[in-house]
Parts: structure tokens; C-alpha cells; sequence
């Protein structure tokens, strides 16, 4: 998975489709995440300590990875990435529409670095 906390998405199926959001949190073992102001629903509470008011929190909950799309912040559009390797051997993410490097992976590694 290719999506990382604080990564900025574009929804593009369910019924926030063409939303944007910051990711929020990333469960790869469940390959879902939660992305700020998408799939919102309402939690009942009773009141308490905690919540003295009680009544009905709005939260957001988790969507499948396979929903979103990485924004690009090179040419602002959601697209693919991929993985590609560095001249210094570092594992880096990028755009496939724009080819810009998206944040790096993986530490460089001596195999990996071109000659």
C-alpha cells in the first residue's frame, strides 16, 4: 500500500466519491483508511463524564484503500504511483501521470545504487 498518514486523497467510489481529504490513520493489516471528513456517521452516546451532553457524535470511519487516490502535489491530480529506485539506491514513491517523486520508501541500499 502505497498510502501513508498525512498523504492528501481523492475518493473515487462509494458515496463521497470526488472528495479530498488528509489521511488520518492506515491500517494495512485490514488494507483501510481514515481519511479526514469521509465516511462520516453518526455515534450514540449516553451521557457521562466524559460526554455530559450525551446524544450524537458525528466521527468518521474507515474506507478500503482500493477507494482513493494519491494527490499529486506536483500536478494536483489523483493518480497511481509506483516504486522506483534512485542513482543513490533509495526506494522512492512517484506520480504515474507526471513522474515527480512523491516522498521517499526505503533508505538507500548499496545493491540498489547505480555504478
Amino acid at each position: 500500500m502505497h498510502i501513508r498518514v498525512d498523504d492528501t486523497v481523492e475518493v473515487i467510489a462509494g458515496d463521497d466519491r470526488g472528495t479530498r481529504g488528509k489521511v488520518l490513520n492506515v491500517d494495512r493489516a485490514a488494507g483501510k483508511i481514515m481519511v479526514e471528513g469521509v465516511n462520516r456517521v453518526y455515534k450514540h452516546v449516553r451521557r457521562s463524564e466524559r460526554n455530559p451532553q450525551g446524544g450524537r457524535l458525528s466521527m468518521e470511519m474507515p474506507v478500503q484503500a482500493a477507494n482513493v487516490l494519491l494527490v499529486c502535489e506536483a500536478c494536483g491530480a489523483a493518480t497511481r504511483t509506483g516504486a522506483r529506485y534512485l542513482d543513490d539506491g533509495s526506494k522512492e514513491r512517484f506520480c504515474k501521470k507526471c513522474g515527480a517523486g512523491v516522498g521517499q520508501i526505503a533508505p538507500p541500499k548499496a545493491r540498489y545504487a547505480k555504478q
